[in-house]
């Protein structure tokens, strides 16, 4: 037996030990534990998970063992993750931290960044929003006008962000900020990380098309930032923005495939909600249809993804896979989200929970949801452009 069928066995047994039954069963929105200062559980069950998670530091498995993380190598964690959603294992705990910040502030930070911000994250006190895009500056990120002064021992911060994702529920924001208003465009950015309680920050919630207030608008006045804040050198933070946005578009591209933890798929709400015939076959010959194409679909982006990995693994992997698959998984998630709606048909048209929701799962809040996933971490036009010009190296 190899080193990693025996891991692979060492896993799967702790994780039949450790996670409760009642979270290896599909996760709602409102069940998800997010971290912070104020994080809430939704049963003790799910408090009981996200500790026994975070004590052996599978929170962020490939993270530095001494900086609070599991200490993986990139095949184990792999094998982790597989377990998980072969078990059913909900993920114990969500985080823009986890996804984003901590692989930049590994990469760029100095020794005292990492020891104040890493441990942080891996145990889940801290909750971090993104301030990038600004009211003048979406897609075309590189015009953003929030201009950080040097002060001396300090910057000082003034301008607004939009689109901030629960901005208003988070401890510290992750900030893109103009240093030098003189140089190019990516030249006189610089990466700043902002203490959400800082005298002069404060959020407005932004109402979306589902009813929620996820999004906010961020706005800076007079807002005095510790030079020790600055992750990576001053002005060239768009360093650091590029990379990070490579995990996004990763933990994007992940949408649409294989992702980790249970989910109910088209296919089980149509046994469910549609029947099938004599046979034994959906008695929808056109839904039928729908459904083999999206599961056909979504059994391609999670080989592909499976493939990449190895490229990976073996030296040979195109960095520009995760451009493609963030496109092709945020659209193939609309698509899911679609298909649901028209096997649900009347039961998808409740707002709340009402005599047309029969789960609780199953809304059009979720459809209406699926339409940001193809705008969050750069519209599917704009990766499209993106692809075509750096992808395939057609002209402008």
């Amino acid at each position: 037996m190899s080193d990693l069928d025996q891991f692979r066995q060492t896993v799967s047994a702790w994780l039949e030990e450790n996670c409760p039954p009642s979270q290896r069963t599909p996760i709602t929105r409102e069940e998800q534990v997010w971290a912070g200062k104020n994080k809430a559980f939704p049963s003790s069950d799910a408090k009981l998970w996200f500790e026994r998670m975070r004590d052996k530091g599978w929170t962020v498995p490939e993270w530095p063992l001494e900086l609070g993380g599991g200490g993986l190598d990139e095949r184990q964690a792999k094998i982790l993750k597989d377990e998980m959603k072969r078990l059913g294992c909900r993920t114990p705990l969500f985080d823009l931290g986890i996804w984003m910040l901590g692989p930049a502030v590994l990469e760029f930070g100095n020794d005292q960044q990492k020891q104040q911000h890493i441990p942080a994250i891996a145990r889940g006190d801290v909750r971090w929003c993104q301030g990038y895009s600004e009211p003048g500056a979406g897609s075309d990120l590189a015009s953003l006008q929030t201009r950080a002064e040097d002060k001396g021992d300090h910057f000082l911060v003034n301008g607004t962000k939009i689109w901030t994702t629960n901005a208003d529920k988070a401890d510290w924001i992750f900030c893109l900020v103009r240093t030098d208003p003189n140089a190019k465009k990516q030249e006189g950015i610089s990466f700043l990380l902002i203490d959400m309680d800082d005298p002069g920050v404060s959020t407005t919630p932004i109402e979306l098309i589902s009813g929620e207030s996820e999004f906010c608008q961020t706005f800076f006045d007079n807002v005095k930032v510790p030079k020790t804040n600055l992750v990576g050198e001053l002005n060239k933070g768009w360093s650091v923005a590029k990379a990070l946005l490579k995990h996004e578009r990763k933990l994007m591209a992940e949408i649409g495939g294989d992702t980790p933890g249970p989910s109910f798929s088209p296919v089980q709400a149509a046994l469910e909600y549609v029947g099938v015939d004599d046979n034994g076959k959906l008695k929808d010959v056109g839904l039928r249809d729908q459904l083999v194409r999206h599961e056909m679909a979504f059994r391609a982006i999670g080989l592909t993804h499976f493939r990449s990995f190895e490229e990976r693994m073996n030296g040979v992997a195109d960095n520009n896979v995760p451009l493609i698959m963030k496109y092709v998984g945020t659209e193939e998630s609309k698509r899911k989200e679609e298909v649901l709606m028209a096997v649900l048909g009347h039961r998808a048209l409740g707002w709340n929970d009402s005599e047309f929701n029969d789960d609780e799962l199953l809304t059009n809040r979720g459809w209406l949801f699926s339409k940001a996933l193809s705008i969050a971490g750069g519209t599917s036009e704009v990766q499209l452009n993106i692809i075509a010009k750096r992808v395939l190296g057609l002209p402008d």
